[in-house]
């Protein structure tokens, strides 16, 4: 089940067993800053590299290119997740996430957070490469218009593959199975 913009009811977790995700307090506290910070990265990055001669995109209506990869975006994360447990989209300002009440292992746990990194930046941007001119624009478009979505992801992605491998997550925690 997927509950839009309501948070779904907090899990009955053994917090001697379970440890927050991010560790240490002060990185938690400040976390959404460093995401923040490299959203801005990756939004002025192309202006930085490329004198502001990064991307025409004249015909095609960027709303609803940006509304579509959005969809997409969180559509994969959906996917991976789809029937392990109950869902729900919620947002603070113009920030989205994605929460389930599941268990997940760390490696399907890593595909749920990298999925939509990997599918919509990564292979779009090689499929680039490709392409001509126009499509080629839209899909660096689509590709860097991900990457900024996907900060917090990126980071997510990192934090998990640094935990040990027999980890299990669930809400913001983690526990080593023994």
């Amino acid at each position: 089940m997927i509950l839009w913009f309501r948070h779904l009811p907090q899990p009955s977790l053994d917090f001697s067993e379970w440890k927050p995700f991010i560790e240490k307090a002060w990185f938690r506290k400040h976390y959404m800053k460093f995401v923040y910070l490299l959203m801005a990265a990756f939004f002025l990055g192309p202006y930085w590299l490329f004198k502001g001669n990064f991307i025409h995109l004249t015909n095609f209506p960027l709303l609803l290119l940006v509304v579509l990869v959005f969809v997409i975006h969180e559509a994969l994360h959906i996917l991976v997740i789809n029937k392990k447990g109950d869902m729900s989209l919620t947002f603070k300002g113009v920030y989205f996430w994605l929460t389930t009440n599941a268990i997940l292992s760390k490696k399907r746990f890593w595909i749920f957070m990298s999925l939509p990194f990997i599918g919509l930046t990564v292979i779009t941007a090689i499929a680039s490469f490709f392409v001509t001119d126009e499509i080629k624009a839209l899909l660096l478009f689509i590709s860097w218009f991900n990457l900024i979505i996907s900060a917090s992801d990126i980071v997510n992605s990192v934090l998990i593959v640094i935990k040990p491998n027999n980890s299990m997550f669930c809400r913001g925690y983690y526990q080593v199975q023994s």
